[in-house]
C-alpha cells in the first residue's frame, strides 16, 4: 500500500452508510458473486461491515489516546515552567540568605542591629531592638519559604514524572490502535479488491437496501415521536457547519477543515457553534447529557452501536449528517439506518 493510500486508509469510521429514505423500492437480493467463492454478496457485505466496525472501535481508542496525550503534553509544559520558576525562586532566597550571612560575618558575627543595642543610646537601643526582631523574622520567613518552595519543587517534579509515564503509555496505546485500524481496513479492502466491478456495485446497492429497510422500520415504529422541536440557535449553527462539509472525505483522525472522521465532524460542528465537546464518540456518549430518542432535535448527536463506536448529527425529519467510513464522504442518511444506542445533547 502506498504512503498516500495508508494516509487515507487510516481513516476509520464507525459504520457503512448511505442515505436511503423510506418509501424507496428495493430490488431482490442478488445471487452469490461469480467465482465460486461460496459466499453471497450479502455475506461479503456483512463481513466488510464488521471489519470496518472493528476499525471504528480502534479509531475511538486512537483518538482518545491522542486527546489524552495532548492534554498530558500541555500539563508537562506547565509543570516544567513551574519547576523553572521554583528553581529561580530558590536561588533568589538563597542569595538573600547569603547576603544576611555575609553581613553578619563583616561585623564579626554581631549584626548591625545588635551593635546599635550596645551603643548605650536608649533611642538607638530601641530602634536596634526593633530592627533585630525584624531581621530575625525576615530570616525565619525566608527559611520557611525556602523549605516550602523546595517541597513544592519535589512535588512538581514527581507530577511531571507521572505525566511522562502516562504520556508514554498513551503513545503505546495509539500505536497499538493504529496497527489495529490498518489491519482491519486492509482486510476489508483486500476483500473488496477481489470483487468484480459489477459485484462491488451490487454490494453497494445491497448496503443501501439494508439501510433503507432499517430506516423504514425505524420510522414506522414511532420511535422518533413528535421530536424535541426545531432546536436552539446554537444547535442550528452546529447543523449548518456539518451540512457545509457534505462531500468532504472521511479520513481517520481528521478534524477538518477538509476531511473528518465521525466524531471529528460532530466535535468541530459544535466548536463552530461555541460549545466544546469531547473528541470521541464514546466520550461524547459518556459525558454529554442524554435525551430520549423521541425528543431529539436538530444539533443533537445520535450515538450508534452498543459500543458507541459511531456518531452522527441529527438534522430533523428523521435524517442525520455524518462521516461514514473510509472511501466515503460526509453525507446525509436516515437517522434509523443503523442501530441507535442513544442520543446526547451538547447544547
Amino acid at each position: 500500500m502506498s504512503g498516500r493510500r495508508v494516509t487515507t486508509a487510516v481513516a476509520v469510521v464507525c459504520a457503512l452508510s448511505a442515505l436511503v429514505l423510506p418509501g424507496q423500492a428495493y430490488a431482490a437480493p442478488e445471487p452469490p458473486p461469480a467465482g465460486g467463492s461460496g459466499s453471497s454478496l450479502e455475506d461479503v457485505r456483512r463481513e466488510i461491515d464488521e471489519l470496518y466496525r472493528k476499525a471504528a472501535v480502534a479509531t475511538d481508542a486512537y483518538n482518545l489516546a491522542e486527546d489524552q496525550a495532548q492534554g498530558q503534553s500541555g500539563e508537562i509544559v506547565k509543570l516544567a515552567r513551574t519547576i523553572v520558576a521554583g528553581e529561580q525562586k530558590i536561588n533568589k532566597l538563597k542569595d538573600r540568605l547569603g547576603a544576611q550571612a555575609r553581613a553578619q560575618y563583616r561585623t564579626g558575627g554581631v549584626p548591625q542591629s545588635a551593635r546599635l543595642m550596645l551603643s548605650g543610646n536608649p533611642d538607638l537601643f530601641l530602634r536596634g531592638a526593633a530592627r533585630m526582631q525584624q531581621g530575625e523574622s525576615a530570616v525565619k520567613s525566608m527559611l520557611e519559604e525556602l523549605k516550602r518552595t523546595q517541597e513544592d519543587l519535589r512535588t512538581y517534579s514527581a507530577d511531571a514524572s507521572t505525566q511522562w509515564t502516562k504520556l508514554e503509555a498513551n503513545r503505546k496505546s495509539k500505536e497499538k490502535a493504529r496497527k489495529e485500524i490498518k489491519k482491519q481496513i486492509d482486510a476489508a479492502e483486500k476483500i473488496e479488491s477481489r470483487l468484480a466491478s459489477k459485484d462491488r456495485a451490487k454490494m453497494l446497492e445491497l448496503e443501501r437496501e439494508a439501510q433503507g429497510r432499517a430506516q423504514s422500520a425505524w420510522m414506522s415504529s414511532g420511535a422518533l415521536g413528535s421530536g424535541g422541536g426545531a432546536g436552539t440557535d446554537q444547535g442550528k449553527r452546529a447543523v449548518a457547519y456539518a451540512m457545509d462539509q457534505i462531500g468532504d472525505p472521511y479520513v481517520w483522525g481528521a478534524e477538518g477543515p477538509y476531511a473528518f472522521d465521525c466524531s471529528g465532524l460532530t466535535q468541530q460542528a459544535w466548536i463552530s457553534a461555541g460549545r466544546g465537546i469531547p473528541r470521541t464518540s464514546q466520550e461524547q456518549w459518556r459525558l454529554l447529557p442524554r435525551v430520549p430518542v423521541s425528543q431529539m432535535r436538530p444539533g443533537d448527536l445520535i450515538i450508534y452501536f452498543s459500543d458507541a463506536s459511531h456518531v452522527a448529527m441529527y438534522i430533523g425529519n428523521g435524517s442525520m449528517v455524518h462521516a461514514p467510513r473510509p472511501g466515503r464522504n460526509v453525507t446525509v442518511a436516515g437517522a434509523g439506518s443503523m442501530p441507535i444506542l442513544g442520543v446526547v445533547r451538547p447544547g
